[in-house]
């Protein structure tokens, strides 16, 4: 029948239970949810709501959880309707719930970290200007407060910047000026980012590893992230040490990886770095000018370039970030150079 063909086609669970709740038609939705098994009802919720309906004569709606167990453990929220029909017969219709859940959860926690972080900045920038107020007739320390002004003023525009950057790349879509991009190039643009804030803590750059390597996608975005996994480098990094970035074509991929000498990452927090606003060390973060989006942001290029980002670090050793990207062409080995390992690729 047409109608079977179209409720087998909907993403929405189907049920239709008799009088004597014996299920007489359910859709590949309802059995995909484990919601439905043979003639019966799996889920002591949805027998309550049928005979509920069918005891009142009114339709009704119900929100629960149902935990499938087995591993991995999956719990579904989901939403159902019924509706009394002829002879004691009851229509039900199951949504799953979960995505939508998930997504309004972080969502939620999204607006309360921003807000959050917001606030420290323009608080700060508040006291400081009421401060340079009451110094006014004191010129040193007017220019110490307002020193501090323009610090967090920096750093509440780099938040934004930074939050603008987020969003645009959370559709998680390809590139839309998807580029041959030269991945030489984009190093050179890293590196020169960086250089500044590297030189005040004498900490030296080195490069090395093949060079010619070409990958597909957006210049642009892809020397943010080389950039961003470069600030953090060296914002972790002892000074008079070394970070070092290399470049490999192995196989149909490219892999770059920024390595540095800096206080490392316990195993326990590399499974939470790239979520958004996630410090390792909070206090420290906040004294480098750290917004906690830097890692996330790395974490959107890539995928969205179809790659994967992988990390090895231990406190104390420093870390390896590596990116791999798919590969687009040949590249050539330099002989002599710095060669960093990279150690996320083996970890």
């Amino acid at each position: 029948m047409a109608a079977d063909r179209m409720l087998a086609l909907l993403p929405t669970a189907a049920i239709l239970v008799d009088s004597a709740d014996n299920v007489r038609m359910a859709n590949v939705a309802a059995v995909s949810m484990s919601i439905v098994k043979g003639a019966r009802l799996e889920v002591g919720e949805l027998e309550q709501l049928v005979r509920a309906v069918r005891r009142t004569g009114t339709a009704q709606t119900m929100e629960f959880v149902i935990d499938q167990g087995g591993f991995p453990r999956r719990v579904l929220t989901v939403g159902a309707r019924a509706q009394p029909l002829d002879d004691g017969e009851v229509a039900l219709v199951v949504d799953d719930l979960t995505e939508s859940k998930r997504v309004d959860a972080v969502r939620r926690d999204f607006v309360a970290n921003v807000g959050h972080e917001i606030k420290t900045p323009v608080g700060a920038l508040t006291v400081l200007a009421e401060a340079a107020l009451d110094a006014h007739d004191d010129p040193d320390a007017v220019h110490h407060f307002l020193t501090r002004m323009q610090r967090e003023a920096s750093r509440l525009s780099r938040l934004v910047q930074e939050l603008l950057d987020l969003s645009r790349l959370q559709g998680g879509e390809t590139p839309a000026s998807a580029d041959d991009v030269a991945v030489d190039a984009v190093i050179d643009e890293a590196i020169d980012r960086g250089r500044l804030v590297a030189e005040a803590k004498r900490i030296e750059i080195v490069r090395g590893g093949d060079t010619g390597c070409v990958v597909v996608g957006s210049e642009n975005q892809l020397v943010t992230a080389v950039s961003n996994l470069l600030d953090n480098a060296v914002a972790y990094s002892p000074e008079r040490t070394e970070v070092a970035v290399g470049v490999h074509h192995r196989g149909d991929m490219v892999e770059i990886a920024v390595k540095d000498q800096g206080i490392g990452i316990h195993q326990t927090d590399q499974e939470r770095i790239f979520e958004r606003f996630y410090r390792v060390d909070p206090a420290r973060s906040r004294d480098t000018g750290g917004t906690g989006l830097g890692l996330a942001i790395v974490k959107h290029i890539v995928s969205n370039h179809r790659g994967q980002i992988t990390v090895w670090s231990q406190p104390g050793a420093g870390s390896t970030f590596t990116l791999r990207l798919p590969a687009t062409g040949p590249s050539r080995s330099v002989a002599g150079d710095e060669q960093p390992q990279s150690e996320a690729s083996s970890a």
